[in-house]
Formats: structure tokens, C-alpha cells, sequence
């Protein structure tokens, strides 16, 4: 109950975090279930299933608020679904001892950009997104497969500092998550059913911090409106970055045997 019951704080934290900026439900459910020791593959695994949940919430919400700009939406979230579907694939068929460090290495470079970007302040060069959005879902749904995070920091970041407005881009990017959430779950239930996945016995184990990710992102998905208009982004986006390296940090320990 104790596991259940720290991991819905986590979840409810994250998914208030996630629903100011855009980002950042994946990548701290993930580096949290990362420390305690879960395999990549599990943890992406979990984050994801919990996510099937907790972004169809944030979806209707903003396909109910007319925060969606369906032009943007219909390339990103199909070029997003091929690129979750090659990274679960991937990340099922490697060793997880073996490909921790370089997530734990991407993690503490989404905490260093998220930080970068807070100081710089508002980018100035402008992209167009007709030709920017399906490479750039791509890219977002191989890095958020693998990371089990990384969707949001990857395009909500990049739309937003090419100058588009921050309402239609999280509305937009949320709400396109959801299916890159449903094709990464379906890709791990795929490796799964073929035994392609060797360590998904792990699952059992996390069940109660599984449990706890969905309850807890449930319970703050409905407030992400009212968070995004009362709390400080510049402060919430130095919290999520320094938050995300002092995880890497003590996850490389782990692997380096300097903390058990």
C-alpha cells in the first residue's frame, strides 16, 4: 500500500507538471521508476500504460476546450505512431542493464534543455510547421518509446520556440499523445504475446506503482486548465529540468555501484 500510495503522489505531481507545461508526465514517471530500480522496458512499459489513461483524460479536455488545431494534429499524431511503434520494438529486443545508461543520459539532457530553454526565454526563430510537424512527431515518438518519456519535451518544446501559440500547441501535442500512448502500449503488448520481450516478468512486480501513476494522473488531469492559468511556467519549467538531472544523477550512481 505504501508503493501505491507514493507513486499516486508522483503521478498526481507529474500530470499537475505535465498539464502547465505540455511535458514532463513521462519523463519523471519514468526517471522515478528508473531509481527504484525497474528495467527500461518495464518502465517505459508501465509509464505507458498509465499514460492510455491519463491522456485520453487531457485529450477530451482539450478537444472540449477548442484547444486543438486538427491541421497540425492529423500529421503529427500519425508520424508520432510510427515513431513509438520502431521505439518499443527496439527497446523490447535489447538488454535493459545495457541501455539504462543512455537513458539515463537522455533524461539528464531533456532536464539540461528544459533549464536552457527556461533561461534563454522565448525563442525568436521561427519554423513552419507544415513541413516541420511529421518529421518532428517522428522524432517525439521514437525518443518517448525509448526514454519512456519525451513526447512533450521534444515537440511542445520545439512548436512553442518556433512561434506557435502555447494554448494550440499543448492542446494540440496532448491530445496527439494520446494515440502515440495507445501504439506504443500496443507495441509492448505485440512483443509481449511473440516472446519478444524477455524481462516482462517485472511487471508483476511494479503492479502497486503502475496502479498508483494511473489513480494519481487521473486525479490532477482534470485541473490542467486551471493549473496552466494560476501557477508561474518559468518556475514550474526550472522545477521539472532540475528535477530530471538530480534523478540522472543519482541514477548514475546506481550504475556506477556508488549507492545501492
Amino acid at each position: 500500500m505504501d508503493t501505491f500510495l507514493l507513486f499516486l503522489l508522483v503521478g498526481l505531481l507529474a500530470q499537475a507538471v505535465d498539464g502547465a507545461l505540455g511535458m514532463a508526465y513521462g519523463v519523471i514517471s519514468t526517471s522515478v521508476l528508473l531509481a527504484f530500480g525497474v528495467p527500461p522496458a518495464t518502465a517505459s512499459a508501465s509509464v505507458h500504460g498509465a499514460e492510455v489513461f491519463t491522456t485520453a483524460a487531457s485529450a477530451g479536455s482539450h478537444v472540449a476546450h477548442r484547444n486543438v488545431d486538427w491541421r497540425v494534429f492529423v500529421p503529427l499524431a500519425a508520424a508520432g505512431m510510427i515513431g513509438g511503434a520502431l521505439g518499443a520494438y527496439v527497446l523490447t529486443g535489447i538488454d535493459g542493464d545495457a541501455v539504462k545508461p543512455f537513458i539515463i543520459a537522455y533524461l539528464a539532457v531533456i532536464g539540461a534543455w528544459i533549464l536552457w530553454r527556461t533561461r534563454k526565454g522565448r525563442e525568436t526563430r521561427r519554423m513552419r510547421p507544415a513541413w516541420i510537424t511529421a518529421p518532428l512527431g517522428l522524432v517525439g515518438g521514437l525518443f518517448d518509446a525509448i526514454g519512456g518519456g519525451g513526447w512533450g519535451p521534444t515537440v511542445s518544446s520545439t512548436l512553442m520556440g518556433a512561434g506557435a501559440e502555447a494554448r494550440r500547441v499543448i492542446g494540440t501535442v496532448n491530445s496527439a499523445e494520446f494515440l502515440v500512448t495507445c501504439t506504443i502500449s500496443a507495441t509492448f503488448v505485440w512483443a509481449l504475446l511473440t516472446g519478444r520481450w524477455s524481462d516482462v516478468g517485472a511487471l508483476h512486480d511494479h503492479a502497486a506503482a503502475v496502479g498508483g501513476l494511473v489513480v494519481g494522473g487521473l486525479i490532477a488531469a482534470p485541473f490542467a486548465g486551471h493549473i496552466v492559468k494560476r501557477v508561474p511556467q518559468r518556475a514550474l519549467s526550472y522545477a521539472v529540468g532540475g528535477l530530471l538531472i538530480c534523478l540522472s544523477i543519482f541514477q548514475g550512481l546506481q550504475v556506477a555501484g556508488v549507492v545501492a
